[in-house]
């Protein structure tokens, strides 16, 4: 086929496809997404827009930021800035701030550290978190945490200053992750990257529904809703070559019963019409 009737084809091809997001029970969530003007290409915002369509037709609500680190560019959703509860995610932040610590002198890590910060990343581990955090400033690892992207950020007014109440943004999260690709020394930023990617089996969902050929890393964070009992299930990673694009979901599924089932579905699909079969 010649190269102009490729073109006209792709063409037609696209404005079907458009066509038909406008007309799908989907889209009756709400207007279509205007991704193409963020400066994504093409096939990329095409999957952005299906990816929040999805996302308006699941229970609760989900903050999303998709971010591309070579370009610049950014799509983020109307819900990118609402304060959610943070559950395990800010074990990431918790761990940037103990390897810049322990480079500066304030504080020496040792072998047990360093095993418990494994352990906090790779499967989530509570204990592991708590024993770090009581051990090396409690409240005051988060007057740190701005500095790392988590702007947003605060704890709950009715619990104790800890990690595990404090409420952030899927725009944090996305500052958070870019923090660590970009600014971290190199061999923090390999040692984290690693740790992300090799996660245990209890957080390979949300970003990691893009697939294996995207080789994407994440840090995960989920708890039941103390409040009514519904479930909140967070994601932020990376994934493509050279970790090119960031993505943070982070989802209120305002489900009590099978609530965290249903927010692993949603922030793994989103996901995978992300990314699943973009990189080939």
């Amino acid at each position: 086929m010649k190269s102009s009737a490729r073109r006209v084809l792709s063409s037609v091809l696209s404005t079907l496809l458009l066509a038909a997001l406008v007309t799908s029970p989907v889209a009756q969530a709400g207007p279509v997404p205007i991704v193409e003007q963020t400066g994504f290409d093409r096939v990329l915002g095409q999957r952005i827009a299906r990816a929040e369509l999805y996302a308006r037709t699941r229970p609760g609500f989900a903050g999303l930021v998709v971010h591309d680190r070579k370009t610049g560019a950014a799509w983020r959703n109307a819900h990118s800035d609402t304060l959610i509860w943070a559950c395990s995610t800010p074990k990431l932040a918790m761990a940037v701030d103990l390897l810049l610590r322990d480079d500066s002198g304030a504080i020496e890590l040792t072998d047990e550290d360093r095993s418990l910060m494994h352990a906090m990343l790779n499967t989530s581990d509570n204990d592991a978190a708590h024993t770090l955090w009581n051990r090396y400033g409690g409240e005051d690892f988060a007057s740190r945490f701005p500095s790392y992207g988590m702007t947003d950020m605060r704890f709950t007014d009715e619990h104790p200053h800890h990690w595990g109440w404090i409420l952030t943004t899927a725009n944090d999260l996305d500052r958070l992750m870019n923090f660590v690709l970009e600014k971290l020394p190199a061999q923090h930023r390999d040692y984290l990257v690693g740790e992300l990617r090799a996660v245990d089996a209890n957080q390979q969902w949300g970003v990691w529904g893009a697939g294996p050929a995207a080789k994407p890393g994440n840090k995960n964070g989920w708890s039941d809703d103390n409040d009514d009992g519904s479930w909140l299930v967070n994601t932020v990673g990376f994934v493509g070559p050279g970790e090119r694009y960031t993505v943070a979901v982070m989802n209120n599924t305002q489900v009590v019963d099978g609530g965290f089932e249903t927010g692993v579905e949603t922030t793994t699909r989103i996901n995978r019409i992300l990314f699943d079969g973009y990189f080939g």
